[in-house]
């Protein structure tokens, strides 16, 4: 079943695949802790409020924000899921020379968490993840 990215049932189902990768994947080497303001979601309201944490070696992905994040990124829903579910850099890239990125906070974080190894655990999750995705 797909859910529409971002939405209470996508959450729900990324935790349950998360879970299941927990422990399985290499440690991401560069803590990172994020805040995330997602626009022009389609669904229940505007902005969605969400956050990226490496601080434990491990990704989560929540709804909310952390206390003293090192950067903030303001993205457009379809620009979000292109760099989070479809992990196309090159959407990244246009979206923030076309000035639908905003970044407030330390950049270099967001650089080195972009150059994150990925091993095989780490590609089937982000095909389950993409699988379960609208």
């Amino acid at each position: 079943m797909a859910y529409a990215f971002l939405s209470d049932e996508w959450i729900e189902q990324a935790h349950k695949i998360r879970h299941e990768y927990r422990g399985r994947m290499a440690p991401i080497p560069h803590p990172v802790r994020m805040n995330l303001i997602v626009t022009e979601v389609p669904f229940d309201e505007d902005r969605l409020h969400a956050h990226v944490d490496t601080s434990t070696g491990e990704l989560e992905l929540d709804r909310g924000h952390l206390e003293n994040p090192d950067l903030s990124v303001t993205v457009d829903y379809i620009t979000a899921k292109a760099i989070l579910v479809d992990g196309n850099p090159q959407a990244a890239m246009t979206a923030f020379m076309n000035g639908k990125i905003r970044l407030e906070g330390d950049m270099s974080k967001l650089m080195v968490f972009q150059g994150a190894p990925t091993d095989e655990s780490a590609i089937e999750f982000a095909l389950r993840v993409r699988e379960m995705t609208e």
